[in-house]
C-alpha cells in the first residue's frame, strides 16, 4: 500500500494475519468489559423503586456488574463465551483486513496519479470490506452474544448454544439475526479505520514507521469516535442478538428498528447509548491495543519477507553459478578433432 509510505507492500493475508493478530490479543486482554457491556446493553432499565419477578439480576454501573457476576459466578464467569468470542474476533478481522488491503489496493492501482485516498473514499472502501467480512463471519457473533447473556445454570458450549439458535423459531437464519443492523454498523469500522489512516497524515505526516505509543492512541481516538457516532445501533443489534427480555414474552423482535422502539418506549431515549461506558473503554483499550500489535506485526512481515527473498536471490545466484561452471566444465571437456 504505497500511499501509507510502508517500508515494503505485504501481500493481503499479511495485513489479514496481523490484524487478526492484534485484534485476538487485544480483545483477550479486555474481554471481561465486553461481558459486562453485553450485559448492560441487553437488560431493560428500571426505574427508580421499580422491582421485578425476574430472577435474573440487575446491573446499575460497570462495577456493580464486575461484582455481581464474580459473586455469583466467580472468576470465569467474566470470562463466559470467550473461546467463541476470540473465534468470531479472529474470523471477522481476518475477513476485514484481507478485503480491506484488497479492495484498497485495487483503488490506489486504479488512480493515474498516486495520492492518499479521499475520507468519503477511506469509508467507502471499509464500509465494502465490512460488509464481505460481516456476511461471513455473524453466526459466530450471534452464538457469543447468546453465551455471554446465559445464566450460569443455563451456559452452554459453542456448539450447543449453536443448536439452540437453529432450533428457534428462525431456524438456520437466526444464526444471520441483526444481519441488517450489522451491515448498517460497517461504519464502525469504515469510521474507526477511515479516521485512523487521516489522523495519522494529518499528526504524523510522512512518518513511514509509528512508534507503539503513536499506534495506540491513533487507533483509541478513531474508535472512541466510531462508538461514540454508531452505538444506538451497537445497543440494537445486541437485543437482537440475544434472548428477548422477558416484557416480550418470549416473541423476538423483527429488525434493530422495532429493538429501538421498544428501548425508548420502555427506558427513555437516552438508554439507546447504554453500556456506552464500558463499549468506550473496551474499544479505547481494543483499538490501542490492537493497532499497537497490528504495526509490529506487519513491520515482522516486512522483515521476514526480506528474508525471504534475500535467501530465494542468493538460492538463485548459487544456482546460477553452479550452472555456468557446470557448463564450462563440459566445454573444457568435449575433445578436440582436427582433420
Amino acid at each position: 500500500m504505497a500511499v501509507q509510505s510502508k517500508p515494503a507492500a505485504l501481500p493481503s493475508w499479511g495485513y489479514a494475519v496481523a490484524g487478526s493478530t492484534g485484534a485476538v490479543l487485544a480483545n483477550a486482554l479486555v474481554y471481561p468489559l465486553d461481558i459486562v457491556k453485553t450485559r448492560l446493553q441487553v437488560q431493560v432499565k428500571r426505574k427508580p423503586g421499580e422491582t421485578s419477578d425476574n430472577s435474573e439480576p440487575h446491573y446499575t454501573s460497570t462495577w456493580d456488574a464486575i461484582t455481581k457476576i464474580v459473586a455469583e459466578e466467580g472468576m470465569h464467569g467474566l470470562y463466559a463465551g470467550m473461546n467463541g468470542a476470540l473465534l468470531g474476533v479472529a474470523s471477522t478481522n481476518f475477513a476485514y483486513f484481507y478485503w480491506y488491503s484488497t479492495v484498497r489496493q485495487l483503488y490506489l492501482k486504479s488512480q493515474k496519479t498516486p495520492a492518499p485516498p479521499s475520507t468519503a473514499v477511506e469509508l467507502i472502501l471499509g464500509a465494502i470490506a465490512g460488509a464481505v467480512a460481516q456476511l461471513c463471519t455473524i453466526p459466530v457473533a450471534v452464538v457469543t452474544t447468546r453465551q455471554q447473556t446465559q445464566s450460569k445454570a443455563d451456559r452452554k458450549g459453542l456448539l450447543d448454544t449453536a443448536r439452540e439458535v437453529i432450533h428457534s423459531e428462525d431456524g438456520v437464519f437466526g444464526l444471520w439475526r441483526g444481519l441488517k443492523a450489522s451491515l448498517v454498523l460497517v461504519v464502525n469500522p469504515a469510521i474507526t479505520y477511515g479516521a485512523y489512516e487521516r489522523l495519522k497524515g494529518a499528526l504524523f505526516p510522512g512518518k513511514t514507521r509509528l512508534t507503539a505509543g503513536e499506534a495506540f492512541l491513533l487507533g483509541a481516538m478513531s474508535k472512541a469516535l466510531a462508538t461514540i457516532a454508531t452505538q444506538p445501533l451497537i445497543v440494537a443489534k445486541v437485543g437482537l442478538q440475544s434472548k428477548p427480555p422477558p416484557q416480550r414474552q418470549g416473541k423476538p423482535f423483527k429488525g434493530f428498528i422495532e429493538v429501538m422502539q421498544f428501548i425508548v418506549k420502555h427506558e427513555g431515549l437516552s438508554s439507546l447509548f447504554k453500556g456506552i461506558g464500558p463499549q468506550i473503554i473496551k474499544g479505547f483499550l481494543v483499538q490501542g491495543l490492537l493497532m499497537m500489535t497490528k504495526e509490529r506485526m506487519e513491520l515482522l512481515f516486512v522483515l521476514l519477507f526480506r528474508y525471504v527473498r534475500k535467501l530465494r536471490s542468493e538460492q538463485l545466484a548459487k544456482a546460477a553459478q553452479l550452472a555456468a561452471a557446470a557448463a564450462a566444465k563440459a566445454k573444457v571437456a568435449v575433445p578436440i578433432s582436427t582433420k
